[in-house]
């Protein structure tokens, strides 16, 4: 995977196997671009086959995580000598080019982090909107700054949230909720957030931060095959009915139960002493530092 300063957005690799992507244009709020968002579906792409790679975590610098796309300059940057693909271009010339920069850029951007077998985290350090607040949805954990706001408010601009969000927020508050936040255009603060279900913690500014490397540490050292097999199960959970969900989990546990953390969380239970997980990745990873 490669860290360092990209268009959009910095990487770092950090102990034990997080990914911290971190936006870096406070001065746009953080806002997204063409460029920006292919870059993070390489980014992503590159974490997902990366053994070193356990957790990843978003975050953003100044007073957004993300404030949704820079409209002024959606497609600046498609030149960039920082992304990792090449420019291409941005589309939303036309109606099919829209449709197609939809499904290929911005709702692919989204899809491919819940997609992911690794767990994802949005540590929401201000403003979250728009497609930056889909971003947020498609993540499996939330935490919020106490100053963070979060919202679509597409209507505001007579536009649709179309990246995935009112998929993702039926998914949390059912289609009563959905209905009242998206038509009203409801950006709501932290602790409304967190009582509507659509962040998990909400923590003071200056330990989010904190908060969420904690959260990332405690999943990175969990079994990573069992969780990625897991996390997958509560995803298709939600659309399978029962019978189809006994099945898929019964296909997934022929895997977990036979791996190499089944027989240490087992041993590590008998010899009454913490489970050392994940001693599967070690020489992959010690190999790819090299």
């Amino acid at each position: 995977m490669k860290t360092g300063p990209h268009t959009g957005y910095d990487v770092s690799l950090l102990d034990p196997g997080i990914a911290l992507i971190q936006f870096n244009r406070p001065e746009r709020m953080n806002g997204m671009s063409t460029a920006i968002k292919r870059s993070l579906i390489e980014t992503l792409t590159q974490a997902q086959m990366d053994d070193r790679v356990r957790v990843v975590v978003f975050t953003g610098t100044g007073r957004a995580f993300c404030a949704g796309d820079d409209l002024k300059g959606y497609r600046d940057g498609t030149g960039d000598e920082k992304m990792l693909v090449p420019p291409i271009p941005g589309g939303h010339d036309t109606d099919i080019g829209t449709y197609d920069a939809l499904r290929v850029i911005s709702q692919k951007l989204n899809s491919t982090i819940r997609d992911l077998s690794k767990l994802t985290i949005a540590a929401v350090n201000g403003l979250a909107l728009q497609s930056g607040f889909s971003m947020a949805l498609a993540c499996d954990f939330r935490l919020a700054a106490r100053s963070a706001r979060l919202g679509s408010a597409t209507l505001r601009f007579g536009l649709l949230p179309d990246e995935g969000g009112q998929y993702l927020l039926v998914q949390l508050m059912g289609v009563a909720r959905t209905m009242d936040f998206l038509m009203r255009k409801r950006i709501v603060e932290a602790d409304q957030a967190l009582a509507l279900g659509l962040v998990h913690e909400v923590h003071e500014d200056d330990a989010l931060t904190d908060a969420a490397m904690t959260l990332a540490r405690e999943l990175a050292e969990g079994p990573q095959v069992s969780m990625r097999l897991l996390k997958r199960s509560i995803y298709n959970a939600s659309e399978l009915s029962w019978a189809q969900s006994l099945d898929e989990i019964a296909a997934k546990t022929a895997i977990s139960d036979h791996h190499a953390d089944a027989r240490e969380g087992v041993a590590s239970f008998r010899e009454k002493r913490p489970a050392r997980f994940n001693a599967w990745l070690a020489p992959k990873a010690s190999a790819q530092d090299k």
